[in-house]
């Protein structure tokens, strides 16, 4: 059980859980290739894990467009002869309740959350049907699993995101091409996310949150450590992380 010299993209790398995932993993062994908007921090990235010995390649990347996730998976086949797992990372969250009519925050969400990881899924897919293995990591939500006052669209995205990789795990096994999918769901987790909310009774309830029990991205990236290392014929594929201190809330988690 290990993650050394598996190639891994992750997609939203420059902070939070992204940024934190690609530095356990590289300090495992693992050959990481960085996709975010921010080139400035997936340099720096980048350059804090060759400082500590490990393996890393970026690429600007916004996930919206099809042809940036086709061009960061070449660059793994590029710079480290292959790919092993997509991490599909990349996300938003700028939660309101519905009557606020937010669309232009709706549809945002929807082509990030959402379309970002089919994208994702379209340029790894012909790879791992070519190869018959891979691994298709992608970050859901706890509001991918309940409902929540205020959370209603970027739920929605969620709850998508889950149903996605569950069908992408029944088909492979059906088309025997040993495609591993793993969903994480995230409670209070402690990044940039709420950066992106502009609703400010959202903001006020969500920081409040996060500052009484939120806890470090840390967290999903040892989980994500954990599901990568599986030996192939095992498929870890859905982890809830919690904070202890967290209990049931009226707003999203």
């Amino acid at each position: 059980m290990s993650v050394e010299n598996k190639v891994i993209v992750i997609t939203g790398a420059s902070s939070g859980i992204g940024e934190a995932s690609a530095k356990l993993l590289a300090s495992h062994g693992a050959k990481v290739v960085l996709g975010a908007r921010r080139e400035s921090r997936l340099q720096e990235l980048v350059r804090a894990i060759a400082a500590q010995g490990g393996q890393a390649a970026y690429r600007v990347t916004d996930v919206t467009n099809p042809g940036d996730l086709t061009a960061l998976v070449d660059l793994a086949k590029t710079k480290f002869g292959g790919i092993d797992v997509i991490f599909n990372n990349a996300g938003i969250m700028p939660t309101s309740p519905i009557s606020a009519l937010k669309t232009d925050e709706w549809n945002a969400m929807i082509e990030v959350n959402l379309k970002g990881v089919l994208n994702g899924v379209a340029a790894v897919m012909p790879e791992f049907t070519k190869q018959k293995h891979g691994q298709i990591i992608t970050t859901s939500s706890v509001a991918g699993l309940k409902s929540f006052a205020g959370s209603g669209v970027y739920g929605a995205t969620k709850f998508a995101v889950r149903n996605l990789m569950e069908v992408i795990r029944m088909e492979s096994a059906q088309e025997q091409t040993n495609i591993r999918t793993t969903s994480l769901y995230p409670a209070a987790i402690n990044t940039e996310l709420l950066h992106t909310i502009t609703d400010a009774g959202s903001k006020q309830g969500m920081n409040k949150l996060y500052e009484s029990v939120g806890i470090t991205p840390d967290a999903v990236a040892r989980v994500v450590d954990f599901a990568v290392a599986q030996p192939a014929d095992v498929n870890v594929n859905e982890f809830t992380i919690y904070p202890t201190k967290q209990g049931s809330v009226k707003n999203l988690v």
